[in-house]
């Protein structure tokens, strides 16, 4: 069964920055890509950033120079610098079990963790 376990998530002031971490019941590396979204409310879901299995990384607008993905082998992360209150919201690790190429499309992934609060204070 797979599992994907989000950590990390918080409250900071803005300016500040936090660490997300999904744990996974395997290896990062055996996913085509993974990847982060959030979900604010009253807003749809949005893709924060992917993770090829090559390496090669994808970002969304808002956070481009922000937010950084990584893995080790077993773990996701997302590295999070110079919050702002837009950046609230719960953040969602997922991951796509096929060799897509929309990696921005929620529908992309095929599974996908519970979540974590991050909020960011004025």
């Amino acid at each position: 069964q797979v599992q994907l376990v989000e950590s990390g998530g918080g409250l900071v002031q803005t300016g500040g920055s936090l660490t997300l971490s999904c744990a996974t019941s395997g290896r990062t590396y055996s996913w085509p890509v993974m990847g982060w979204f959030r979900h604010a409310l009253g807003k749809e879901r949005e893709f924060v950033a992917a993770l090829g299995q090559r390496g090669s990384t994808d970002y969304g607008d808002s956070v481009k120079g922000r937010f950084t993905i990584s893995r080790t082998s077993n773990t996701l992360y997302l590295q999070m610098n110079s919050l702002t209150p837009e950046d609230t919201a719960v953040y969602y690790c997922a991951a796509d079990a096929s060799y897509g190429s929309t990696w921005s499309a929620p529908g992309e992934y095929d599974y996908w963790g519970q979540g974590t609060q991050v909020t960011v204070s004025s």
